[in-house]
């Protein structure tokens, strides 16, 4: 376990996989930011308790599995509050609304393996507000949706900004074969929004702190339109999104070893074929009963 000091009093613990910041409100109180996946628990839990911590809250970027997963274990544990985007907030509310982000699931198996997902939140944050007070402290906020529904950005009152999954590190861009997004066009949009963000440091869940992150902006711009150009090239004549999933699995050296996988790159690449609909670079159409996606330089091809 690892604390790193970024500026003043706004720190990060390092989990591995990913950095989950936290603000000193003084010598023992402190403010989390995200509490991380299911698998760093212990460690966010030993750094609290070893450094004898209060938690007076946490402070959601938005409602994925590794940024949400302790909120109400902390929540029993500590007492603390947690603030959240509205909209994600009452999507983690019940197993009936988690079904929103997990269609392809029963209730039953929602309940089963998500059910850490699901927490009460104190503290609504409004697509209207751009600062909250939170256990006493100002952040600042920039709603930056696209990887999530109301995924947001939190500058701290060091003028820390956290930017949670609105960017990847670059050590990330290097290994990630299939990137996440909930809404590609909008998420590009918030990215380049992001350029209106000035603060002294920055802050990426997965998993870097910069000075400045203009390159890194432009650069993971071009890693995202990238991968969406490598999904066109997957589609040859007419396929269905299953048929999609399959070559992409083989192209992109994906092991599908169960259905739960499956959903997931399923989910990774609808961002990817939707991008390429929406920017009108594929087609579709029903064939034969299924839904089925062409690009449309094929269709010229043909005519």
């Amino acid at each position: 376990m690892n604390i790193i000091q970024v500026k003043d009093n706004t720190y990060c613990i390092d989990v591995g996989m990913s950095y989950v910041p936290f603000y000193k409100l003084n010598e023992k109180d402190i403010i989390m930011l995200d509490s991380g996946n299911i698998d760093e628990r212990e460690i966010l839990q030993y750094a609290i308790e070893e450094n004898g911590f209060n938690l007076k809250g946490i402070l959601c970027s938005h409602g994925h599995p590794d940024h949400i997963a302790s909120n109400q274990y902390f929540k029993d544990r500590y007492g603390c509050l947690i603030g959240m985007p509205m909209y994600e907030a009452q999507i983690c509310s019940s197993a009936m609304n988690l079904k929103a982000y997990y269609n392809n699931n029963t209730l039953t198996e929602i309940r089963e393996k998500y059910g850490y997902m699901l927490f009460e939140t104190d503290v609504y944050i409004t697509d209207k507000q751009h600062e909250v007070n939170f256990c006493g402290a100002d952040f600042k906020i920039m709603h930056t949706p696209g990887h999530s529904p109301s995924h947001i950005c939190i500058t701290t009152p060091d003028n820390v900004g956290y930017v949670g999954d609105a960017l990847i590190s670059y050590e990330i861009i290097e290994t990630a074969k299939i990137p996440f997004d909930f809404v590609l066009l909008e998420d590009l949009n918030s990215k380049d929004k992001l350029l209106s963000l000035d603060c002294s440091r920055y802050i990426v869940a997965h998993k870097g702190i910069y000075e400045d992150i203009t390159d890194l902006i432009a650069d993971n711009i071009a890693f995202y339109i990238h991968r969406a150009e490598k999904t066109f090239e997957l589609i040859k004549g007419k396929m269905t999104m299953g048929e999609i999933v399959k070559e992409a699995a083989k192209s992109f050296e994906v092991n599908i070893s169960n259905i739960y996988k499956y959903d997931l790159i399923s989910r990774m690449l609808r961002c990817h074929v939707d991008y390429l609909y929406e920017t009108g670079r594929i087609r579709l159409s029903i064939d034969k009963g299924f839904r089925k996606y062409e690009r449309k330089e094929d269709i010229k091809d043909i005519i």
